[in-house]
């Protein structure tokens, strides 16, 4: 049975940059996801960063994350894939939103955003790594 969970709630209102809970991947038995970010509610002149950062231990999250989304301004949804087979240290996922306002109007910034991930199948390696992570 494959994976199926939120890193951020349908609808979650966000006006501060944050942090999500973590999420427990060390199961997956493909480590490969598809990653729905849906925007439902915003106000002009604002921008949402949205990133998945990784842990070995759930406490520890690096200084990069392992997927960040494309910036995105108005309503809509955006896709990528996570693929987490070339990172085995890797058990405990969560999101991070960044906002930015330069509007006059509101100070805050406002968004309506979910994040949604369906473990899928695992995407074919290129030869070169393919010879390199049987090497390890």
């Amino acid at each position: 049975m494959s994976l199926e969970f939120d890193l951020l709630a349908p609808d979650t209102l966000l006006e501060a940059n944050g942090n999500g809970e973590p999420a427990n991947v060390a199961n997956s038995a493909t480590h490969t996801f598809l990653c729905t970010m849906f925007i439902s509610d915003q106000i002009e002149q604002e921008s949402l960063d949205l990133s998945i950062w990784g842990s070995a231990d759930g406490e520890a999250w690096g200084t990069h994350p392992i997927l960040k989304l494309p910036q995105r301004f108005y309503r809509g949804e955006t896709r990528a894939v996570l693929e987490l087979t070339l990172r085995p240290e890797v058990k405990f996922i969560r999101a991070k939103w960044d906002l930015n306002r330069w509007g006059r109007v509101a100070p805050t910034p406002m968004f309506r955003a979910g994040l949604h991930l369906t473990e899928i199948p695992a995407m074919p390696l290129p030869a070169t790594l393919q010879s390199a992570s049987s090497a390890r």
